[in-house]
């Protein structure tokens, strides 16, 4: 029963919901940053390299061996650093967005934690605490003027 508890308790609070959204919205960027690399960004590279296909490329450490009839005995033993440079062009290119969008969150927050903006309301919790902050330092300056 008090597992039950915890559940609910974790699941109203928001936790589970907010890690589905995440999970969600972050297979779908994983999805459009493939297509992006896949068929916007290695294209061109391979026009300017004569048409290479960086996913196919490897470095080939023991040839496939054949029988007479052309069935194969022993399979083809291949480094493919073609793929390797794929999947690692997709980390920078998802390490280089989730750095944009994560400096982009910490400039809207930094304005909205700023008391002296008007522009932006802040939030409850900062303008309760300014307020506090304001009040404490009228004090201070109430009980040094007296002695």
């Amino acid at each position: 029963m008090k597992l039950l508890k915890e559940f609910k308790e974790f699941a109203v609070k928001g936790n589970m919901i907010d890690m589905a959204v995440g999970i969600i919205i972050g297979a779908s960027f994983n999805k459009v940053i493939d297509v992006l690399v896949k068929k916007v960004f290695l294209p061109p590279l391979s026009l300017l390299t004569d048409g290479v296909n960086y996913e196919d490329r490897k470095l080939v450490l023991r040839d496939a061996v054949l029988d007479a009839s052309g069935a194969t005995l022993k399979e083809e033993v291949a480094l493919g650093y073609g793929a390797l440079g794929e999947v690692l062009f997709d980390f920078l290119v998802v390490g280089f967005t989730v750095f944009v969008v994560v400096k982009f969150m910490n400039r809207l927050r930094k304005r909205a934690l700023d008391n002296k903006d008007k522009a932006v309301a802040p939030p409850k919790d900062i303008e309760l605490l300014s307020k506090l902050n304001t009040l404490m330092e009228e004090q201070n300056a109430l009980l040094k003027s007296k002695k």
